[in-house]
């Protein structure tokens, strides 16, 4: 059985996702809670678990509400467990759950903050990565260190590459806008860019892509490249220093 993933747009710019598999329904992240049990009521779906990426208000907004409707099982990272809605399971690196298609396991990806963790869905095909690996970006180094960033997108960046990133956020856009700064040569950004202009015009999500494409077009996962050290003139310089940099250039792009 192939995973069913509804992405559910919530508050301004977030997104939940709802995946159906062998195990029931899951729920990646809840920000607020009434689209979801829209999206669920559309479809004839009650929520079985609840999985929490990390403890941003904005990421946990609805697990209560969904918890006391549905029943649902909470899991989420366990270095944020103070942070968090309780947990009914707190998950660290490998751990792992669920069969065939639906099973997942835990990446931590600290940086955004320091207890983030990613959903890995071999079988399925799919990466639920909210605020750490983004579509065109990457989340801010709030609790964590560039170092640490760079160490979590570089997980990331060696799963599979046709294996596609569900991200936590609407912020494509000015993503691209930005990565065309470091690497306005790349023809694979420019078509993407235009890519995304037309998505958005339709009203159509457009931060659930294949990594294969982020590798070829994300400038924070291609601060190893020589290219992209050239462009930031740090030729010589480690891959992480790199990263750092372009990171501050976009915290004030």
């Amino acid at each position: 059985m192939p995973l069913d993933i509804v992405t559910v747009p919530c508050l301004s710019d977030n997104y939940a996702y709802l995946v159906h598999g062998p195990d029931g329904v899951l729920l990646i992240d809840a920000p607020e809670a009434a689209p979801i049990i829209d999206a669920l009521d559309s479809r004839g779906w009650t929520l079985d678990t609840i999985l929490i990426t990390h403890h941003h208000h904005d990421h946990v907004g609805g697990v209560e509400e969904l918890r006391e409707k549905y029943g649902a099982t909470v899991m989420g990272p366990a270095a944020e467990q103070d942070k968090l809605p309780p947990l009914d399971r707190a998950l660290s690196e490998g751990d792992e759950a669920g069969t065939g298609a639906g099973r997942f396991t835990v990446i931590e990806v600290p940086g955004h903050t320091l207890g983030h963790i990613a959903f890995h869905f071999p079988e399925g095909g799919a990466v639920f990565t909210a605020d750490s690996l983004m579509a065109l970006g990457c989340g801010r180094v709030f609790e964590g260190t560039p170092e640490m960033m760079w160490d979590s997108l570089s997980k990331l960046a060696a799963l599979p590459p046709e294996t596609v990133v569900y991200s936590g956020h609407e912020y494509t856009m000015t993503n691209a806008r930005f990565a065309l700064t470091i690497d306005p040569g790349n023809a694979a950004l420019n078509d993407r860019m235009q890519a995304i202009a037309a998505a958005r015009n339709d009203g159509q999500p457009t931060a659930q892509v294949p990594l294969s494409l982020e590798l070829a077009t994300n400038p924070f996962l291609r601060a190893g490249k020589a290219a992209t050290k050239r462009a930031v003139n740090m030729a010589d310089a480690e891959d992480a220093a790199v990263f750092a940099e372009i990171r501050a250039r976009k915290d004030s792009f």
